[in-house]
């Protein structure tokens, strides 16, 4: 039976073949996706894949803010490239600098954080997302606004290890 139909599952286990899971890991290359989730009869699968995104450097919001307080040093490594403690974000969303409204934000520029702290939250689909500081340091640049949209490996914030 050359012509038998492709089903995702496997007929001994019930689990996803390895043939169909191929087939959507190419098709979020071919897609240029990071993750794609399918459920059928009962059993879902999420692929996804990691991707390191490059930022060609950052720039400072429309209208100035907290991002023009860089330091010289941020300032040099702009035109060597990214700088190396730039978070990028995780995910699309609306960033908010702080946990509500009228409440202090998160960290300022200058402010010295600890890796796993709190830096900002993105909400995406209802859900607030915490986003972590990978490392410590300082905060050297603030490169989002709140309440204003973010893009997948947009830079929102830069970190100088101490």
């Amino acid at each position: 039976m050359a012509d038998e139909k492709k089903t995702p599952e496997s007929k001994k286990t019930g689990a996803f073949d390895k043939a169909f899971i191929q087939e959507l890991a190419e098709l979020l290359t071919e897609t240029e996706l990071t993750e794609i989730e399918i459920e059928h009869e009962g059993h879902r699968i999420r692929v996804a894949r990691n991707q390191t995104i490059i930022a060609g450097g950052y720039a400072p919001p429309a209208g100035g803010g907290e991002a023009s307080a860089k330091s010289d040093k941020s300032s040099k490594s702009e035109s060597a490239g990214p700088h190396p403690g730039t978070v990028t974000s995780p995910m699309v969303g609306t960033a908010y600098r702080a946990p509500e409204p009228g409440a202090p934000p998160f960290v300022e520029v200058g402010t010295r954080v600890t890796a796993g702290q709190t830096i900002l939250i993105i909400e995406a689909m209802k859900t607030m997302n915490h986003i972590p500081a990978p490392h410590a340091g300082t905060v050297i640049a603030i490169l989002v606004e709140d309440g204003h949209p973010v893009e997948y490996g947009e830079p929102i914030i830069v970190i100088e290890s101490n």
